[in-house]
C-alpha cells in the first residue's frame, strides 16, 4: 500500500469519518461490506437505468450480412436454373408460381395459413411449429341430402339374398343390416370367426423372440409362402353346387350315386327304374343319357373299374343288367351258372376290374369273373352277410357279419385269413377300406364307426381301433373314403342330416358340415367322391343327388 494512502486511513480512523469514494469506482461495489458490517441494499428497480441499446452501426452490419446471404442464395439458384431444361422450368412455374425473387413466399405457401392462438399451452416450440404446418380442415362445397337417406336392398329379386331372409318382413334390408347378415352367414358356414379374420392382434410372449425370428427371416432367402399339401382339420372349405340330377328331377329315392373313374360324369340311379348319366360342371350338370329299366326299381348301380360298363341290380329280382356304354347296348344276365340265389341285390366290384362279389343269403359270398360273369367260387361265414368290400389291391375280401364279427378272405385261394371282433358292435351294417391300404372302417347298428389299422385286422383277433367315431346315434348304413384317404364320409339313412365327414389321420369330424340351412340333407342312402376334381355327392330319399365341391382339391 502506498504511504500516502496508509497515512490517510489512519487519520480517518482517529476522526471516525468514512473515506470518500474515488471517482470512477464501480457503481455496484458495496463500500460497507465486510465482517461485522451491514450490507447496503441495492437501489429499487424504478431507479435503475435501462440497458444501452445496440448502436446503429451494429444494426447496419446485420442488415448488410442478411442482404449478402440472400444475394448469394439468389446467385446459386440462378446457376442451377441455367442447367435445367426449359420444359422443367415451365413446369415448376405452373406448380409453384413465379418465385424468382422471393423463396420465403414459396415456403409460406407450402406451409399454408397458420392460426396463431393467444392461449398459452404447455407444448414446446417444436410441437407448436409442427402443429402449425398442417393445413386447416376444409368445409365441403355442398352437402347431398340423399347421402343421409339409408339405401335399401331388395331381398326378394335375388335368389342368394332370398335364402338369408328370416321372415316375410325382411323383403328389404338396409346396407348395414345386409352386411351384418352376410357376416352371420359366413361365420355360421365357417363354424365361427376364422383366425385370419380376427381383429385382435396376437402379442408374442417376448419381444426378443420376435426380433430373433425377424433376424432369421432376413438372413435367409427362399419361397416363404407355400400351400400345404395335406388337408387341414377343423373347417372344411366347400361350395354348394347344383344337384347332379337337376335336369332330370325325380321324387323317388336315390339308391346309387357314383362318379365315373376316368371322366367328368356322375351316375344317378333310384327306385324310379332309371339310370341317368350327367356331365359334371358344378353349374348346370347337363344330362347325357337316361336308361329306363321297366319294372326294375334299382337297388344298386355301379361303374366297372374301366368305366366302360354300368351294372345294376333290383330290389326284387335276380337279374343283373349290364349296360355297355361304348356300344350303347343293355345286356340282361338272367342266370349265372352255379348261382342259386333267388334275389341278387348287393354287390361289389374289385378295383382292378377282375372280380364281381355278390352278397348272398345264409352267409354266402359269391365271387364272379367280371369279364364273363361266371361263378368262380363261394365263401361262407357264420350268420348273415351285412356288408362286404375288396381291399385296395383286390387280393382280399372283408365281410361284416350280423353278429359283429369281420371276416378276411383271400381272393385267389378263397380261404379265411383272419376273423376279428368289431369292438362294441352287436350288429354290423357297413364296411369300407381306404385306397392307400391303411384303414378299415366298420359301421354298426348303434351309430359307432370304428377305424382300424389294416395290418392289425390281418393279424389280431381283437384289434383296438385307432378311433371310435360316435357322432351318429342311429345305424351307420354308408361308409366311403375319398381317393386321397384324407376324408371318411359316414351316414345313416335312419335320420335326417345324419351325415358326417371325418378328417384323417386326426379322426376328427369337420364342424361345418352339414349346413342344414342351405341343403335339405334328408335320409342319405348313398355317397361318393370324385376321383380327381374334388366333388362330393350324396343321394337322399327325396330324389335329390346333392353335390358339393371341396376347395382343397380343386381350383376356384
Amino acid at each position: 500500500m502506498p504511504p500516502e494512502r496508509r497515512r490517510r486511513m489512519k487519520l480517518d480512523r482517529r476522526t471516525g469519518a468514512k473515506p470518500k469514494r474515488k471517482p470512477g469506482t464501480r457503481p455496484g461495489w458495496k463500500a460497507g461490506a465486510g465482517p461485522g458490517r451491514p450490507s447496503q441494499k441495492p437501489a429499487p428497480s424504478s431507479q435503475r437505468k435501462p440497458p444501452a441499446r445496440p448502436s446503429a452501426a451494429a444494426a447496419a452490419i446485420a442488415v448488410a450480412a442478411a442482404e449478402e446471404e440472400r444475394r448469394l442464395r439468389q446467385r446459386n439458384r440462378l446457376t442451377l436454373e441455367e442447367d435445367k431444361p426449359a420444359v422443367e422450368r415451365c413446369l415448376e412455374e405452373l406448380v409453384f408460381g413465379d418465385v424468382e425473387n422471393d423463396e420465403d413466399a414459396l415456403l409460406r405457401r407450402l406451409r399454408g395459413p397458420r392460426v396463431q392462438g393467444h392461449e398459452d399451452s404447455g407444448d414446446s416450440e417444436v410441437e407448436n411449429e409442427a402443429k402449425g404446418n398442417f393445413p386447416p380442415q376444409k368445409k365441403p362445397v355442398w352437402v347431398d341430402e340423399d347421402d343421409e337417406d339409408e339405401e335399401m336392398v331388395d331381398m326378394m329379386n335375388n335368389r342368394f339374398r332370398k335364402d338369408m331372409m328370416k321372415n316375410a318382413s325382411e323383403s328389404k334390408l338396409s346396407k348395414d343390416n345386409l352386411k351384418k347378415r352376410l357376416k352371420e352367414e359366413f361365420q355360421h358356414a365357417m363354424g365361427g370367426v376364422p383366425a385370419w379374420a380376427e381383429t385382435t392382434k396376437r402379442t408374442t410372449s417376448s419381444d426378443d423372440e420376435s426380433e430373433e425370428d425377424e433376424d432369421d427371416l432376413l438372413q435367409r432367402t427362399g419361397n416363404f409362402i407355400s400351400t400345404s399339401t395335406s388337408l387341414p382339420r377343423g373347417i372344411l372349405k366347400m361350395k354348394n353346387c347344383q344337384p347332379a340330377n337337376a335336369e332330370r328331377p325325380t321324387v323317388a329315392r336315390i339308391s346309387s350315386v357314383q362318379f365315373h373313374p376316368g371322366a367328368q360324369i356322375v351316375m344317378v340311379a333310384g327306385l324310379d327304374n332309371a339310370v341317368s348319366l350327367f356331365q359334371v360342371d358344378g353349374k348346370t350338370n347337363p344330362k347325357i343319357q337316361s336308361i329306363y329299366l321297366e319294372r326294375f326299381p334299382i337297388f344298386k348301380a355301379c361303374f366297372s373299374a374301366n368305366g366302360e360298363e354300368v351294372l345294376a341290380t333290383s330290389t326284387h329280382s335276380k337279374v343283373l343288367y349290364v349296360y355297355d356304354m361304348l356300344a350303347g347296348k343293355l345286356i340282361p344276365v338272367h342266370q349265372v351258372r352255379g348261382l342259386k340265389e333267388k334275389i341278387v341285390r348287393s354287390f361289389e366290384v374289385s378295383s382292378d376290374g377282375s372280380f364281381l362279389l355278390i352278397n348272398g343269403i345264409a352267409g354266402y359270398l359269391h365271387l364272379l369273373a367280371m369279364k364273363t360273369k361266371e361263378l368262380i367260387g363261394s365263401m361262407k361265414i357264420n350268420g348273415r352277410v351285412a356288408a362286404s368290400t375288396f381291399s385296395s389291391d383286390s387280393k382280399k375280401v372283408y365281410a361284416s357279419s350280423g353278429d359283429g364279427e369281420v371276416y378276411v378272405w383271400d381272393v385267389n385261394s378263397r380261404k379265411c385269413l383272419n376273423r376279428f371282433v368289431d369292438e362294441g358292435s352287436l350288429y354290423g351294417l357297413s364296411i369300407a377300406t381306404s385306397r392307400n391300404g391303411q384303414y378299415v372302417a366298420c359301421g354298426s347298428n348303434c351309430g359307432v364307426v370304428n377305424i382300424y389299422n389294416q395290418d392289425s385286422c390281418l393279424q389280431e383277433t381283437n384289434p383296438k381301433p385307432i378311433k371310435a367315431i360316435m357322432n351318429l346315434v342311429t345305424g351307420v348304413t354308408s361308409l366311403t373314403f375319398n381317393p386321397t384317404t384324407e376324408i371318411l364320409a359316414i351316414a345313416s339313412e335312419k335320420m335326417k342330416e345324419a351325415v358326417r365327414l371325418v378328417h384323417l389321420p386326426s379322426c376328427t369330424v369337420f364342424s361345418n358340415f352339414p349346413v342344414v340351412k342351405k341343403k335339405n340333407i334328408s335320409h342319405v342312402h348313398t355317397m361318393d367322391f370324385s376321383p380327381r376334381s374334388g366333388y362330393f355327392a350324396l343321394g337322399n330319399e327325396k330324389g335329390k343327388a346333392l353335390m358339393y365341391r371341396l376347395h382343397h382339391y380343386s381350383d376356384f
